[in-house]
């Protein structure tokens, strides 16, 4: 069976059946508002962490560096904010460590560990230019006129 699609039936079961078990705990008007706070919450640092990172990458254009790191930075924080939107205390979870700058960096680099683009080409040759006798003693003739 296709991963995602397990996906998209398992996370709304969990998150139903965690929403029904913190509901038994904390009483079910806590637990919505718990889940409206978390969101709002979220956005609001989704918001923060998405200026910061806008900023950062035109730092790095004004110094002539591709913001490659901000971008992928800048899509993982909408995917955070997209968590934080659907209610569900798994998909804040997820949401909020994708909006912590360190472990968003740690993702990061893992996901980017193993990648090397296909069609990269290392037609690098190392050489050395060696010049004739000959050449450096016409070069010395003319300077001398």
């Amino acid at each position: 069976m296709n991963s995602l699609l397990l996906i998209i039936i398992g996370l709304p079961i969990l998150e139903i059946w965690i929403m029904i078990k913190i509901g038994a705990q904390i009483g079910a008007l806590n637990t919505i508002l718990l889940i409206f706070l978390t969101a709002v919450l979220g956005l609001y640092c989704a918001r923060v962490q998405g200026l910061s990172t806008i900023k950062s990458g035109f730092y790095n254009l004004y110094q002539n560096k591709i913001p490659v790191y901000e971008i992928i930075s800048g899509a993982s924080i909408a995917i955070a904010s997209v968590f934080l939107i659907i209610p569900g205390f798994v998909t804040d979870f997820i949401g909020f460590v994708l909006l912590i700058p360190f472990t968003r960096k740690i993702i990061i680099n893992y996901l980017l560990r193993n990648y090397q683009p296909k069609n990269q080409r290392n037609n690098v040759v190392d050489g050395e230019i060696i010049e004739e006798k000959e050449t450096i003693e016409k070069k010395k003739e003319k300077d001398e006129l």
